[in-house]
């Protein structure tokens, strides 16, 4: 076991198996030294803990709960991207996060939601986890996900 998944063990992580693709595309490609990941949405053990739009009121996904399930789609992001490098600790930085929130039209904290994956990022892959990003408000996510993110990785040879 490399350094990363020893820190993911010492966060009390497991690894999840790569989430099935719903549609025609592949979970990640890797292409060069980037790492291409598709959106991840926060399954656990194949289902959705939440679903539904992020806000503040009676009914919706609680930002804080949104942020948990931002750290669940890094954490299969992360999965993903050992699926096409093997060893984790090539991973030289992330890249670039996407992440996407299915908000309620009153909701304007997409930040914080993503912080969720963000700051996993940041704890799993300590300085090269810090990244460039985007927070984006939508309508609705496949199956009803509450938050989905993609990522890029530079990974080594």
């Amino acid at each position: 076991m490399g350094a990363v998944e020893d820190r993911l063990a010492e966060l009390g992580l497991t690894l999840p198996e790569v989430v099935p693709p719903l549609a025609a595309y592949v979970p990640a490609v890797l292409d060069g030294s980037r790492v291409y990941v598709s959106g991840q949405v926060p399954f656990v053990e194949g289902v959705l803990p939440a679903t539904g739009q992020v806000g503040e009121l009676v009914g919706l996904v609680t930002p804080d709960k949104a942020a948990e399930l931002a750290a669940v789609c890094a954490l299969n992001a992360i999965a993903a991207i050992r699926s096409v490098v093997g060893d984790l600790d090539r991973v030289e930085r992330i890249v670039k996060v996407t992440g996407f929130v299915a908000s309620d039209p009153s909701f304007t904290g997409q930040p914080a939601v993503v912080n969720g994956a963000s700051e996993l990022f940041g704890k799993v892959f300590g300085d090269a986890g810090v990244h460039a990003r985007s927070a984006v408000g939508v309508a609705a996510l496949p199956l009803g996900a509450p938050v989905e993110v993609e990522v890029i990785a530079h990974v080594r040879d």
